[in-house]
């Protein structure tokens, strides 16, 4: 796997992407928000306080945040990985929308994701754009 992050870091990227140390810490607190959030909603579904139909953006979007490194670092192919990205955005808006009426809190937790993902989203754009 260092191989994989040794071709990333030979990428072209802007020269306002961060240290590539900064991406552990923030998942990491991500990681947290994104499993007290998720995980009650899937919670509150299994107990019917939720409609099933709530878990369809959460699940997509772990799913898609599951794979991005994979088609980042694994297939090496920015553009799969932009593609992605993309879905990680859309399928969090929607989360955000489809839970607020439901549960407040669990929309504004994942406001610094969402922060996050559209800070990433552009940088991964960005980057490539810049390695066509």
């Amino acid at each position: 796997m260092n191989n994989n992050y040794n071709w990333y870091s030979q990428l072209i990227k802007p020269s306002w992407a961060p240290p590539s140390w900064l991406f552990g810490p923030v998942w990491s607190v991500l990681y947290a928000l994104i499993f007290v959030s998720f995980g009650t909603v899937f919670y509150k579904v299994s107990k019917k306080e939720l409609p099933a139909i709530v878990l369809i953006p959460f699940v997509l979007n772990l799913f898609f945040n599951f794979i991005f490194t994979y088609l980042q670092f694994g297939l090496k192919n920015n553009i799969l990985a932009a593609v992605d990205i993309l879905l990680v955005l859309g399928t969090l808006i929607w989360a955000i929308i489809i839970i607020y009426p439901y549960v407040k809190w669990i929309a504004l937790i994942n406001i610094p994701y969402l922060l996050w993902v559209s800070f990433a989203t552009v940088l991964q754009l960005t980057v490539t754009y810049l390695n066509k």
